[in-house]
């Protein structure tokens, strides 16, 4: 059973200018207590769940590469990009960069996009849900073809690449790991099974159900359930005792989820207690391993 950690908050005590200095120390405590990863949202503005919208917020891939800078074995992702934000050959290049700059530990964490506030403050496109959803199993589509070497022109209905070229490759084989954020039944979790590695499902009652809407999507599509990543996103409104983290992985194993990502809150210093946990809960296995 893996823990990973998800920092969604930059309000820091100090200020701007402690927000480099704790950030860094949070990811190099992540890492050194042997989490698997490490992921910050893909934002431009703070969401509305977590603050105020003007509470400090950094660009997700330049945190990436300050945190890979710093850090040996944990995995490094956003939760997640929305597809909305980035031309797909940009964010390709853009996650192989961080994969070959950190050994191999980025991961690609996409999703539909959902946050029209901060694209219309900052000028980008927001199209209808139907045109998002199109734009995303393009791009799932152009990844997976950059990540093969495959040079030869995309034509699609929203994305056209003359040469996609992705120079120098990725490190990580057969490609940097691709997980996919949502519960949609429909697109959402059928692309987790037709392209994905990995999954990420908010932590509630639903949970059960659309891990089995997954395994129906993969016998479809003629996946192996098994090979794809579960991991679910959770969060306490105050710092979880040791006990509490451990018995949310438990709870958490049991419905099937092979990873647990802990959302630290503003306020919240979670890396000790995760580490902690960690060590009485590597002998959990999820359901149906």
């Amino acid at each position: 059973m893996r823990i990973g950690l998800q920092v969604p908050s930059f309000t820091f005590p100090g200020g701007p200018e402690q927000i480099g200095p704790t950030f860094a120390r949070i990811a190099k405590e992540a890492d050194q207590g042997g989490l698997h990863s490490l992921w910050v949202m893909d934002h431009f503005f703070q969401i509305n769940m977590v603050g105020p919208a003007d509470e400090p917020m950094l660009e997700g891939y330049t945190a990436l590469a300050y945190a890979a800078a710093l850090t040996e074995r944990i995995t490094l992702g956003t939760l997640v990009t929305g597809v909305t934000y980035r031309h797909p050959g940009i964010l390709v290049k853009t996650v192989t960069t961080l994969d070959v700059l950190s050994g191999g530990r980025a991961w690609l964490g996409i999703g539909a996009a959902w946050n029209e506030e901060e694209s219309r403050g900052l000028g980008v496109r927001f199209p209808p849900t139907a045109e998002r959803f199109e734009r995303l199993e393009e791009t799932l589509r152009i990844a997976h073809q950059m990540w093969e070497g495959d040079e030869s022109a995309f034509e699609g209905e929203h994305y056209r690449l003359e040469r996609p070229l992705n120079s120098p490759p990725a490190l990580r084989r057969p490609h940097p790991r691709i997980l996919i954020g949502g519960t949609g039944e429909k697109k959402t979790l059928r692309y987790v099974a037709k392209y994905a590695d990995a999954c990420n499902i908010f932590d509630g009652e639903e949970l059960p159900r659309k891990l089995e809407v997954l395994r129906e999507h993969c016998e479809r599509e003629g996946r192996d359930y098994a090979e794809i990543e579960k991991t679910s996103l959770t969060f306490f409104t105050e710092t979880p005792s040791v006990g509490a983290a451990v018995d949310t992985v438990g709870r958490l194993a049991e419905q099937g989820v092979d990873e647990v990502i802990f959302s630290q809150g503003t306020g919240q210093d979670l890396t000790g207690v995760l580490a902690e946990a960690l060590s009485q809960t590597e002998k959990i296995v999820p359901a149906g391993r």
